[in-house]
């Protein structure tokens, strides 16, 4: 792989914060969700958010 720009590495590292605000904003969704089918969603979508988060720590290692 190239190596990435200061620009690059910057929206990486921004998307990244996203991606950790979005996990943690969906689990807390989930964990307070009442209805069976709300709770399991917002742990799908977490989980997707999770999957994004590895997939840019990868890009940078």
């Amino acid at each position: 792989m190239a190596n990435l720009t200061s620009k690059e590495l910057s929206a990486i590292e921004d998307q990244l914060s996203a991606e950790q605000c979005l996990i943690k904003k969906y689990k807390l969704y989930a964990q307070n969700a009442s209805d069976p089918q709300i709770k399991t969603k917002c742990e799908q979508i977490a989980a997707k958010h999770q999957e994004h988060f590895q997939q840019l720590t990868q890009k940078l290692n």
